[in-house]
């Protein structure tokens, strides 16, 4: 039997594809055309690892969750397992900086491997890969698109730095 399996599930980011193997969750992809590669499209709420991840998911979209605590194995090579495990470090309303990773990882050298890293992880939001902004505080690199990745720091502006902002 499959393990690996997906449903599509409409958000206020567009479509998002939830990818289950076993008890953990695998890929979480925005507007992604060609599901193919992630088994069986399931209903998630027949899924207990998909249930829980949409729920987390909705709930964080809501403003109602800053954490996720689903179940997680994103699979990379050595150097990108680290990157995506330093995500993990950087706060809700947080972000940091692709230079800010390298240096954490022993070279400021590392940032455009860093931003590779990055554009690959397969658990977009709940991998919070969104936080990583330039070092000019400009929104470079995501996979989801740059839209996307603003739409994603606005809602976890801290609502004093929201009530400032002129738009």
């Amino acid at each position: 039997m499959e393990t690996v399996r997906h449903a599509v599930i409409e958000t206020s980011l567009g479509d998002a594809t939830l990818v289950a193997d076993d008890d953990v969750l695998v890929g979480c992809y925005l507007e992604i055309a060609d599901t193919s590669a992630f088994g069986e499209r399931v209903t998630p709420h027949h899924d207990p690892v998909l249930t829980l991840a949409v729920t987390q998911f909705e709930e964080y979209l809501a403003g109602d969750r800053t954490d996720f605590d689903v179940p997680l194995h994103a699979e990379g090579d050595a150097f990108s397992e680290r990157v995506w495990s330093l995500l993990h470090d950087i706060p809700y309303g947080r972000t940091t900086t692709y230079g800010g990773l390298a240096l954490r990882l022993g070279d400021k050298f590392l940032a455009q491997r860093v931003g590779r890293s990055l554009g690959q992880n397969p658990i977009s939001v709940f991998i919070p890969c969104h936080r990583v902004i330039g070092a000019d505080g400009a929104l470079t690199g995501y996979a989801g698109g740059l839209e996307r990745k603003r739409l994603l720091l606005e809602l976890e502006e801290p609502p004093e730095v929201r009530a400032g902002r002129l738009f």
